[in-house]
């Protein structure tokens, strides 16, 4: 039983060492010089807020310039929350923030994240007292 444990192992080893010496020449050629982001840290984004067992697939629609439902609703969210501060009428206002309430209430509705993660809904009232500040 030990011996077919063994066999096992030393191929994923074999192929380990395989894969460092790749990533070795490439490095060595430069072809990881001038890479997008290089030096920068990596973006989270919403990553720990997908499943495990969804991220690879909502990694490979990122790539692909295909957000999934969840993430393009959240960036509706946030594009609209930008554009509440330049409306100067209050009831449109208003309006702006029942349709972001909408959106929030849809986006925590498809429950692919933790309750502890969902967006909370922008309060009419707060929102006044927070433009009155400014």
């Amino acid at each position: 039983m030990e011996s077919c444990c063994k066999l096992n192992v030393m191929p994923i080893f074999g192929y380990q060492k395989i894969i460092e010496q790749k990533i070795k020449e490439a490095a060595d050629k430069g072809e990881f010089d001038n890479l997008p982001g290089q030096g920068e840290p990596l973006k989270q984004d919403d990553y720990f807020s997908i499943p495990e067992d969804l991220r690879l697939s909502y990694k490979i629609l990122k790539n692909a310039d295909c957000l999934p439902p969840e993430l393009e609703l959240k960036k509706e969210i946030r594009q609209m929350e930008d554009m509440l501060e330049n409306i100067p009428d209050e009831k449109e206002k208003y309006r702006q923030i029942k349709r972001i309430n909408y959106k929030i209430m849809k986006l925590n509705m498809m429950g692919h994240s933790s309750p502890l993660l969902e967006e909370t809904q922008i309060y009419y009232k707060k929102m006044l007292d927070k433009l009155e500040k400014k």
